[in-house]
């Protein structure tokens, strides 16, 4: 630790400004837990700072900020000077230019003092990182019981303050009402008053309750006090901001100013959740610096007075998107066989590509630095020999779980081809004449007049053939089983085509986390299930067993959007997986079905610093939709992503489009389509409208889109955004559920009780043994019921009338 400045070359430096001169060291006191340091210097004005390590590359000026302005110091006379610098709080102070005061009492052994009563302890040293006047500590080293304190100037009795901030006054005595209760010293070296007190200090800086709106603009909801406290923002790079009694310590500050006209109209309409929150300006002069706290630890602090009121760190997404929204390709593109590799990652501090030659485990990784660029993308660009080989990014990131610049390594979320197991992503171009079955640019879909046409059958594609006898026991369970014509399962499909069915909608069939993709590992049930008794629940105990360690889910964990899964490919290790799954749709074409994807792009299977979670990895706290307090929304069942921000509306278009021109996928089934935002789909709608025959092989005019339009969970009524429910999409193209035919006519709802009637099943006219309420009650349910089924059986038409 050096003080380095214009002083240094009056005690013994070659000259001034040299962070490496030992002559200006500071020694390291273990009692004190402090770097301090006595120089005796001539009179005149000087300036210093703290510098780490013999360098500049981490300093501290000025109220403790790295990086920070000067320390001015000014001598009349020739005098020696005691510097100090306490790590924690990146306080840089001298007893020429600041109160050194600290709290000598009956308790200081207790935190690591050699004794009592020392006014030469900085254990208990009072500081002022931030400057406003007030000097405080606090600690919860100390049993319940009473203490005593006075206040001491420059570590001696010479200069004391006590009860009441009498001079040499009597001791100020203090409770602590349970053992490592936060104990709260605050002294005002204007009238000498020590205020001690219990408590927990006000703030969380791991909650995140205020936002990063704009590059300029914050929204915090702190009511009527904004017009009177004094408001700032903070950000550490590498983290390390804590609390005190004053306000935030550590790290970098910037005043901000509260704006008495609140959000502006448009921040309104776009953060509808948010209206009511006060809004802060960052100053002009200070802009330059917010990108570097987007990158850091970051949070707003509310003070009066020298007291700290609140404090919490922040949501930055609206930000991001102010700054860093981007347009173009991401993940692998080609020209002429050279790949370029791109991520979005503007909150990184640095990004490696990790090239591996296979997908072997044992595989060593050429490690190569990507260049960042503008809006947050990170690229490097390779040569024809790359094509084929695998990769993951390694991304060196602030996370605010957990309070840390962290080293991840992740793969490609605009991952188009895998590795097993997804552990890799691999460099692959979808337009290589060796991913596509023959005829396949020249594959012609069945004809479709209009999306009232439609008629939908929903399978599964593993179970489609898992034990379809007719199939090869090795293509079983795969997209390659639809190739088999002569099979029971597409015998029968083709049967159905020709009765009228016009699409195939498949469950979720883009890669998912839960199925282990080396199929040496899957188990299945012990015994012979069909042995059990019917009303048994062996058959369940026995499927429960190896749950998680069987061929079978759903598929309704999400982990790379554009990949196909691996678990139905002959080969998951590589490209094996896209070639199967075009020969899948190419074959349901040629048998006249058209092919629906089931799609889940409102939430993935985990976020944080989970090995599964792809997106929070690389950008923490943006793709994933946050409650309040910061906390990642699961209401869908899982971490919900957040499509209103313009990178994951992003994600999903891409994706979407990925599926229909690359794979020629005739429809989308949105899962929990009301999670989304109505722009989002819209969006989408226009995209896909884009696509043509002639340049990219497939009439998007033709391709339909549906999905779940249910209002509920935090975005339920517009909460946040006008969403992409059954009422708000009317108009656009673009399909929803029905489900007041189904509960018109069946009863209830799909949270009720199985025995709630409807018009099918006894409402009023046969009522069964449960109680449906008075007949009145009932005949009133049924009409509704009735007008319900009259509407949906017209096609749900804004202009039916009856």
């Amino acid at each position: 630790m050096t003080i380095a400045g214009s002083l240094q070359s009056e005690v013994g430096c070659s000259g001034d400004w040299q962070p490496d001169c030992a002559a200006t060291h500071l020694g390291f006191d273990a009692v004190d837990g402090v770097w301090q340091q006595s120089f005796t210097l001539p009179a005149g004005g000087y300036e210093y700072k703290a510098a780490l390590n013999n360098s500049w590359d981490e300093n501290y000026g000025a109220n403790a900020t790295r990086n920070g302005a000067n320390i001015p110091l000014s001598l009349a006379a020739d005098r020696p000077v005691k510097f100090y610098y306490d790590h924690a709080t990146h306080w840089v102070a001298s007893n020429a230019n600041a109160t050194i005061a600290t709290a000598p009492g009956n308790y200081q052994h207790l935190l690591g003092c050699s004794g009592d009563w020392d006014p030469s302890c900085l254990r208990s040293w009072l500081e002022d990182p931030d400057g406003d006047g007030t000097y405080s500590f606090s600690t919860r080293a100390l049993p319940a019981g009473s203490y005593e304190v006075k206040v001491a100037i420059n570590e001696s009795w010479d200069e004391n303050y006590g009860d009441g901030g009498t001079p040499g006054g009597e001791n100020i005595p203090f409770t602590v009402p349970m053992s490592c209760t936060e104990m709260f010293f605050r002294y005002d070296p204007v009238s000498h008053l020590l205020d001690v007190r219990a408590g927990t200090l006000p703030g969380n800086l791991t909650r995140a309750r205020a936002h990063f709106l704009t590059r300029d603009t914050l929204a915090w909801n702190v009511g009527s006090a904004a017009a009177t406290a004094s408001f700032k923002l903070h950000y550490a790079a590498a983290g390390g901001l804590g609390l005190s009694a004053s306000g935030v310590t550590g790290g970098t500050d910037i005043p901000l100013t509260y704006d008495p006209a609140g959000l502006s109209a448009d921040l309104k309409a776009r953060f509808p959740h948010l209206a009511s929150y006060s809004a802060f300006k960052v100053p002009a002069d200070r802009l330059s610096e917010v990108p570097e706290a987007l990158k850091s630890q970051i949070a707003i602090s509310e003070t009066a007075d020298g007291t700290l009121l609140d404090a919490t760190a922040l949501q930055i997404p609206g930000a991001l998107d102010d700054l860093y929204t981007y347009t173009g390709p991401l993940g692998a593109s080609f020209t002429s066989g050279v790949p370029t590799l791109r991520l979005w990652a503007p909150t990184a501090r640095s990004v490696k590509l990790r090239l591996f030659a296979d997908s072997k485990p044992a595989t060593a990784a050429t490690v190569l630095d990507m260049t960042p660029g503008p809006l947050g993308v990170w690229s490097i660009t390779g040569n024809v020999g790359w094509a084929g080989r695998f990769y993951v990014y390694e991304v060196e990131v602030f996370v605010r779980s957990t309070g840390q610049v962290e080293h991840n390594l992740v793969t490609d979320p605009y991952s188009v081809s895998l590795s097993r197991k997804s552990l890799r992503s691999q460099i692959v171009d979808l337009a290589q004449r060796a991913l596509k079955p023959a005829g396949w640019d020249q594959l012609r879909k069945p004809a479709l007049d209009a999306p009232e046409d439609i008629v939908l059958y929903e399978l599964h594609v593993r179970d489609f053939s898992a034990n379809d006898a007719s199939v090869p026991e090795s293509l079983r369970g795969t997209f390659k089983a639809f190739t088999q014509t002569d099979s029971n399962g597409m015998r029968h499909l083709a049967a159905l085509a020709r009765a009228g069915l016009t699409h195939v909608h498949l469950l979720p069939s883009f890669d998912i986390a839960s199925v282990n993709e080396d199929k040496s590992l899957w188990q299945t049930p012990a015994g012979d299930l069909g042995s059990f008794p019917a009303n048994s629940e062996q058959q369940q105990a026995a499927v429960g067993a190896v749950a998680d360690k069987d061929a079978f889910n759903w598929g309704y964990d999400p982990l790379h959007y554009s990949v196909p899964e691996g678990s139905y490919a002959t080969d998951p290790d590589g490209p094996a997986r896209i070639l199967e799954f075009r020969e899948m749709v190419q074959a349901l074409s040629r048998s006249g079905l058209r092919v629906v994807m089931d799609v889940v792009y409102n939430h993935t299977s985990a976020a944080g610093q989970s090995d599964q979670a792809v997106l929070d990895r690389i950008v923490p706290g943006y793709y994933h939709r946050l409650n309040r307090d910061g906390n990642i929304e699961t209401s869908s069942c899982c971490p919900n992503t957040a499509s209103e921000h313009n990178m994951m509306e992003k994600l999903l278009i891409d994706s979407v489009l990925v599926w229909a021109r690359d794979y020629k996928v005739d429809g989308f089934r949105f899962d929990i389509m009301g999670f989304h935002m109505k722009r989002n789909m819209v969006k989408l709608r226009q995209a896909l409208d884009g696509l043509t025959p002639a340049t990219d092989g497939v009439d998007g005019r033709k391709i339909y889109v549906y999905g779940e339009g249910w209002n509920f969970g935090e975005v339920a009524n517009n909460a946040e955004g006008v969403n992409a429910t059954q009422a708000n999409m009317a108009g656009t193209g673009i399909g929803t559920f029905n489900d007041r035919i189904r509960d018109g006519a069946r009863g209830g709802g799909p949270f009720s009780p199985k025995q709630d009637q409807g018009f099918l099943t006894g409402l009023f006219y046969d009522p069964n043994a449960t109680d449906q309420g008075s007949a009145a009650d009932q005949q009133a349910r049924l009409l509704q019921r009735e007008d319900w089924i009259r509407v949906s059986l017209a096609g749900n038409l804004a202009g039916y009338h009856f």
